[in-house]
Formats: structure tokens, C-alpha cells, sequence
């Protein structure tokens, strides 16, 4: 434990910590752009720029580790001018157009600039080529706001494994984008999100579907409905200055009323609907293999994520079988909506318009999916992400704070406790066996309070397994069975997973996989920051939400079950399998 002197404080700190790391553990702030976190440092940005006595240079916070008796420096005149001159040369190249902006009131640059104290650029001349691109349902790039700090790459490559965007040419000249100028669409990006999430000013973006929504509200021969997704009521009352984790569900749903939506329901229904035929998917996938001995594409993935569903079409269409045929929520929802919601309502579905609140930028690209049309239309017609719901409820005037708390609509708007957790990394895993385990055993699911400890919390992968017997003839094939299963959340991990099935090192039965880290908790449409303190905190949060409501399993729904018995029938019945289900197809990448 070395102790160093900080503004001549003495400390002690970590003897593998660097100085940002010992400024941030003092309550010191220092200024980044390039730095994220739990990944090696780069020191691109220069930002953080320290003076260490007896250094012939100001060194980075981020990158210089700690010595024994180190004397640092992190706010004198020539640390400040340093900083200065490096934000400035940043500004000089930066399109930024502060005034219409959409990242001015969140612009990690802009904020710098001014707690520094710039009022004016004093670097001015030529600005590298602009381009804007706009190839994809999902994000936007424009490359004149680009401050090359390189965090998109970091998140892109060591995050999700993708490795879509990347430094091209030297200098000046220097872009960050895919291979060869080429546009996002002709890559394999899986459209996630966290590139737009942890970009610091607002060179990529979610692409704007905000003034298509109000369009559709304001069209009178339109019946227009909202869908909202687990994960935003954990999230949604950052955009007005709550801390991370409040649950903020009433209030989400009188603003949405107040917007002009003629219902709000809830994806959790959808959630729900999703346990019963992924529930009753594995355990005929198990039939297949354990009674009649024939193959079977084992392990189950789920496919509620739309970014691990490409992402598995890019990388490893081996394993395209082992999906699970079950739609997403979100597209469940939007097929069961324009049908079974639609003729109650006597709506034809080319008159209802079906718009989802999502943390989640890939679900723009899997509304538009060609294999997401089995109403006869589109089913899901527009997504917002958490960021451009709360803008658009700011926009309108209202005044978030002090809304009352309103209720879902019936009947798609009634959830369990076990669709609240599909927001976190190892809660569809959890709320499938709480239904498949009960289902089967005709018993409690054992775990306390319904939660199972090893496939929860923000560790990349995670492994359990549970013994399964069956009471009733159905079931009774599964005898002492010890259903194995695994978690995974973020590509980088999820890839490390399949390559260990490829190798032959590891053996499941189910698997669930997420794209991003936390699950949709830290989904690429979320507020910003997202760090894991921040994912910690909506986590915790819906845990609180599942805990709260008096029905928790999601067999136990009487609206879903109601669904079957007027409507679908059965789990993998002929309408269920027309509406729910689909497959996926192997993509080219570059």
C-alpha cells in the first residue's frame, strides 16, 4: 500500500492503482473522455493530464500507475493551461452545434469545456470531412461530432466482441467507423447500442423515431397503443433527476396517457406469455432427447435479446437451432396486440399502431425484421428508447415529478413479478424455472424467495444447475434430472460461452444470454452514465418490483391464461406457433 502525496495530501492507495484511481478513491475528481471503466486504459483523450514532480512531461491519470512517495498535481496553473489547450484542440475539430444538439444538456465535452472555464476557441481553421450515416433502423453516426476518443472502439471490441467500429488512418486524418468508410449496415454491427450509450458527445446516436410517434397520434383514424418494457421503470426518472434505481412505474404510465396513447399496456404481459412458450419449448426439447432418444438442439438459447439474436446469425450460425423459437416480448406483444387486442376492440390491424418504450436500440432493427409481420402487418410499428421517451415527455410540458401514479390498461397490461426481472441478466432464467420447476415438480420453486443466487449479479458468466423430478405422467420422464444452465451478458462473454460448447468443455440444457452488460438494465438506450454502480441500482430495483407484486410466477397470470383459453389455446399451439414463433437465418459477415 504506497502512499503517494496528492495536491501535497499524503495518502495511501492501492499498489495497483494509477492516479485517476487514487484521485476518484479520495473524492477528487479528474476529467476524462477516453477512460472506461474495468477496461485498460489508452490515454487517447489526454484530458486527464496530471503533473508528477520530477516527470519531464504532465502525464494521464488514467495510464500512469502509482509509485511509492510520488508527489502529483492535479489542479495547478500548468495542469489547468494543459487541459485547456487539449479541449480547445478538441472543439477546434468538433462540429458540435451545441445549439440543437441533442447531446447539449448531457454533452460530456461541452461539460468540461465549461468547468474549465472556455469561452472561445482559439484553434480555428479547417474541420476533417463530415459524414452522417444513416444505413440502420438503429443508429445514427456523424462523424463530424467524432472526438476520436475511442471509447465507441473499446465498448464495440472488448465489450460485445464485435468490433465494428475502429481507428482508421493517422493524424489528423484519423476516423473512427467500419472497415473501410463503409456504413454501419454493411458490417456486422448488432446494432446494440452501448457505442451510443457511452459515446461522450453525439457522434453516434439512437436514429429519432419521436416525431413518426407524435404523427401517429395525431392521426385520427389511427388507434395508437404503447408497450413498456421491464427495464424503463427502473430508469426512466434519471431523465428527470432521480437517483438510478427509483421505480418510477405510475408516473411512466400517466405520462404516457398524458402524451395521447389510447392504451398502455405492458411488455411484462408479453414477458409472461414468453415463460409459457419457452417454458413448454425446453421441456419438449428434453422429451425429445431423454424419451424418444432422437436428436434435439440442446442447449436452449433464449432469444429475447435482439443483439445476441444477430450477433448468433454473424458469428455463430452453428448454433442458430439452439434458439429458442419464441419471439422477443416486444414482438410477442405487438402480434398478440393487432389480433386478439384488435378484434376486441374492432380495430382493423393496419389501424392500430404499436409503439414500444425499450432500453434497448436493437429492438428498432428487430421491429423491422422481415419475419416480424404475422398479424398481416408490421407488429411492432415504432421504438423509443427510455432517451427519447423522456425527452418527448419533457418536450410536452410535463411535469414529471409530480404526476400521480396511474395503472396498465387490461388485459395485455397485467404482469407477474417474474416478467419484472426479464430486465436483469439471469431473470429470464430465473422466471422460466420458477414456472418450469413448479410445472413439472408440482412443488414450490426451492429457492428463498423465489431468487437463485448463482445466476444473478453483474459476473460476465454464470453457471447452476437444479434437479428436476417429475409427479404426474406427463413429466415423470424427467426423473432426478439435473437441468444444467448458464447466464451470460455481454457479447465479448456470451462468445467466450459458445466457443467453450464448440470446444466441448461445458454441457447445458438451457441457456440465457443477453447483449448487454447487466442485461436491459444497461441496455444501449438507457439514460446516461451507465456504470455498474448505475446497473447495480435499476437491478436492485426491479428485484424490489418482483418482490412487490402478489403474483410472481408467470403461470399464474389469470390474464395470460384467460389469452389461451379464448384465443391461443395452448403453449406451441397451431396459433401460438403462427404468432409467437419464427426462426432466424445465417447472415455473411465482413
Amino acid at each position: 500500500m504506497p502512499k503517494i502525496f496528492m495536491n501535497n495530501n499524503e495518502i495511501t492507495v492501492d499498489a495497483n492503482a494509477t492516479i485517476l484511481d487514487a484521485a476518484r478513491a479520495t473524492g477528487l475528481h479528474i476529467p476524462t473522455l477516453c477512460y472506461y471503466e474495468g477496461k485498460a486504459p489508452i490515454g487517447a483523450c489526454r484530458v486527464c493530464l496530471v503533473e508528477v514532480e520530477g516527470a519531464k512531461t504532465l502525464v494521464a491519470a488514467c495510464s500512469t500507475p502509482v509509485a511509492e512517495g510520488m508527489k502529483v498535481h492535479t489542479n495547478n496553473k500548468r495542469v489547468r493551461e494543459a487541459r485547456r489547450t487539449v479541449v480547445e484542440l478538441l472543439l477546434s475539430e468538433h462540429e458540435g452545434n451545441c445549439q440543437y444538439c441533442a447531446r447539449s444538456n448531457d454533452c460530456e465535452l461541452k461539460a468540461i469545456a465549461s468547468h474549465l472555464g472556455i469561452e472561445d476557441i482559439h484553434y480555428k481553421g479547417e474541420k476533417p470531412e463530415r459524414k452522417i450515416d444513416e444505413s440502420t433502423p438503429a443508429l445514427v453516426r456523424d462523424s463530424g461530432k467524432c472526438i476520436k476518443c475511442r471509447r465507441c472502439v473499446t465498448v464495440c471490441r472488448e465489450v460485445q466482441g464485435v468490433g465494428a467500429l475502429f481507428p482508421q488512418k493517422r493524424g489528423y486524418k484519423t476516423v473512427i467507423g467500419p472497415a473501410f468508410a463503409m456504413d454501419l449496415d454493411s458490417v456486422a454491427c448488432v446494432q446494440c447500442g452501448q457505442c451510443a450509450a457511452i459515446c461522450p458527445v453525439g457522434a453516434i446516436q439512437e436514429k429519432n423515431d419521436i416525431d413518426k410517434v407524435w404523427s401517429a397520434l395525431e392521426d385520427k383514424t389511427k388507434h395508437v397503443v404503447v408497450q413498456t418494457a421491464p427495464a424503463i421503470r427502473a430508469a426512466l426518472g434519471e431523465c428527470f433527476g432521480y437517483p438510478p434505481g427509483t421505480l418510477v412505474t405510475g408516473k411512466m404510465v400517466t405520462a404516457l396517457r398524458r402524451l395521447g396513447f389510447h392504451a398502455v399496456f405492458d411488455t411484462n404481459f408479453a414477458a409472461d406469455l414468453t415463460i409459457m412458450e419457452e417454458g413448454t419449448e425446453l421441456l419438449m426439447r428434453l422429451k425429445k432427447a431423454l424419451v424418444d432418444k432422437a436428436p434435439v438442439a440442446l442447449p436452449m438459447f433464449t432469444s429475447c435479446s435482439p443483439g445476441w439474436i444477430k450477433f448468433a446469425e454473424y458469428y455463430y450460425p452453428e448454433f442458430l437451432p439452439n434458439l429458442s423459437t419464441c419471439k422477443s416480448p416486444q414482438q410477442m406483444f405487438g402480434a398478440v396486440a393487432k389480433t386478439f387486442y384488435a378484434s376486441k376492440k374492432g380495430v382493423k390491424p393496419e389501424d392500430m399502431v404499436v409503439v414500444s418504450i425499450m432500453p434497448c436500440t436493437a429492438k428498432k432493427f428487430e421491429a423491422q425484421r422481415p419475419e416480424m409481420n404475422s398479424s398481416g402487418v408490421q407488429d411492432v410499428d415504432y421504438v423509443l428508447t427510455t432517451r427519447e421517451l423522456g425527452f418527448m415527455i419533457e418536450s410536452a410540458g410535463i411535469d414529471f415529478k409530480g404526476l400521480e401514479d396511474g395503472t396498465m390498461d387490461s388485459p395485455l397490461g397485467f404482469s407477474t413479478g417474474a416478467a419484472d426481472i426479464f430486465a436483469n441478466t439471469g431473470g429470464v432464467m430465473e422466471a422460466a424455472l420458477r414456472t418450469v420447476y413448479e410445472i413439472v415438480t408440482g412443488r414450490e420453486f426451492p429457492a428463498a424467495d423465489l431468487r437463485l443466487a448463482p445466476v444473478e449479479g453483474l459476473k460476465g458468466i454464470k453457471e447452476a444447475s437444479l434437479k428436476i423430478t417429475g409427479t404426474t405422467p406427463e413429466w415423470r420422464f424427467l426423473e432426478n434430472v439435473e437441468v444444467r444452465i448458464a447466464v451470460a451478458h455481454g457479447l465479448e462473454n456470451a462468445g467466450s460461452l459458445l466457443d467453450r460448447l464448440k470446444e466441448g468443455k461445458v454441457q447445458y440444457h438451457f441457456v440465457e444470454i443477453m447483449t448487454c452488460p447487466g442485461g436491459c438494465i444497461g441496455g444501449g438506450g438507457q439514460p446516461r452514465y451507465t456504470d455498474d454502480a448505475v446497473r447495480l441500482a435499476r437491478i436492485n430495483a426491479i428485484y424490489k418490483e418482483d418482490a412487490g407484486k402478489k403474483l410472481r410466477k408467470s403461470h399464474k397470470n389469470p390474464q395470460v391464461q384467460a389469452l389461451y383459453d379464448e384465443f391461443l389455446k395452448a403453449p406451441l399451439g397451431e396459433k401460438s406457433h403462427h404468432l409467437l414463433h419464427t426462426r432466424y437465418r445465417e447472415r455473411s459477415k465482413i
